[in-house]
């Protein structure tokens, strides 16, 4: 457990120090390098135990497979659109990708926050459930197919159907969902433009109250709340952002995510059927588990990523959670084919 915790610090160091190299704003580049002077302050009081308990310290650090792969992936996306894995991987201060970083008041950090529901990270994690519903979903529906002794030509068909009748399931839903969140935010927001149109004064007074309940000086807080009201244009902006948690740039696209879906969806459900499209009639089946199987430990070990969890262990639930669904549709199958 020691050597553990000293591990983490370590990986949370070497993490802080590509970020730093990553980051082009000074301020921020200096609190990463100031959080890795501290990750290794306290990865030396791991090591100071490891010695009292007469364990042997490794003369150099190697970061693990995860830990690189992140560090890569910094490289490749930046920080900012993978900030929720680099939380999971204690990596403190994602905290300052939230904040508005672009006004010239010395408090204007607290002017607006970013409320993107559809960033980066979010997107991928999305995508990867996709894949795992097609993955898990289409498996069962086959091997209950399966377990009723159906014709090869009818286990290929049902299982095209399933796709098709899941990705456009899942699409439709996403889009309903979605739709209807947009329709909300907008009245929310014509709400909001209503107000600050009608009686500007009282919107000023509010916001004075979030910023305050924020740590601003009342006299700050004053002043920020005028020079927002002030500015029509960014007005509403801000206003929907502080006082309804919205950003009425970014609600999001109901065909998008419909799209996303879809995709998602088809793609995990398709890896079931590849056997089936293959002349391999007598293994196809045993085909599809060992390559489903592969699939769902691979998803598994991704969603890690998000969690910190081993990756191994992670691959492994997947795949347990995968063989009950298909051993319980299979059955089930096996019961209706005799019953019928």
């Amino acid at each position: 457990m020691i050597l553990k915790n000293w591990q983490e610090e370590k990986g949370s160091a070497w993490l802080y120090k590509k970020v730093a190299q990553h980051e082009i704003d000074i301020t921020r580049k200096k609190l990463f390098l100031e959080l890795a002077e501290a990750a290794e302050k306290q990865a030396l009081i791991w090591e100071e135990k490891l010695k009292k308990a007469g364990k042997d310290i490794p003369r150099v650090y190697k970061p693990d497979f995860r830990t690189r792969f992140v560090g890569k992936l910094i490289r490749i996306f930046g920080v900012e659109p993978i900030r929720f894995i680099l939380s999971a991987m204690k990596v403190r201060g994602m905290s300052v990708y939230s904040a508005y970083q672009g006004g010239s008041h010395p408090a204007s950090t607290h002017l607006e926050t970013r409320h993107k529901g559809l960033n980066t990270a979010g997107n991928f994690r999305a995508a990867v459930f996709g894949v795992n519903d097609g993955l898990i979903s289409n498996m069962s529906l086959l091997l209950g197919v399966v377990g009723a002794s159906v014709d090869h030509r009818y286990i290929l068909i049902s299982g095209i159907a399933g796709l098709l009748a899941g990705a456009c399931s899942m699409a439709a839903g996403e889009y309903v969902s979605m739709r209807s969140q947009r329709e909300f935010f907008q009245y929310q927001i014509e709400l909001e433009k209503e107000e600050l149109e009608l009686y500007p004064e009282e919107e000023a007074a509010e916001l004075v109250c979030i910023y305050q309940a924020r740590g601003v000086p009342l006299s700050e807080a004053k002043e920020m709340a005028s020079l927002i009201v002030s500015r029509p244009d960014q007005a509403l902006e801000t206003l929907a952002r502080e006082e309804l948690g919205l950003n009425p740039n970014d609600l999001g696209s109901p065909t998008g995510a419909a799209v996303a879906s879809f995709l998602s969806f088809a793609m995990g459900a398709f890896i079931p059927l590849i056997p089936f499209f293959m002349n391999v009639e007598e293994w196809a089946v045993y085909c599809m588990v060992g390559l489903t199987g592969a699939a769902l430990f691979v998803v598994g070990s991704t969603l890690s990523l998000f969690t910190n969890q081993s990756a191994i262990w992670s691959g492994l639930r997947m795949l347990c959670i995968g063989a009950l669904a298909g051993g319980v549709t299979f059955l089930m199958g096996k019961l209706a084919g005799a019953a019928l």
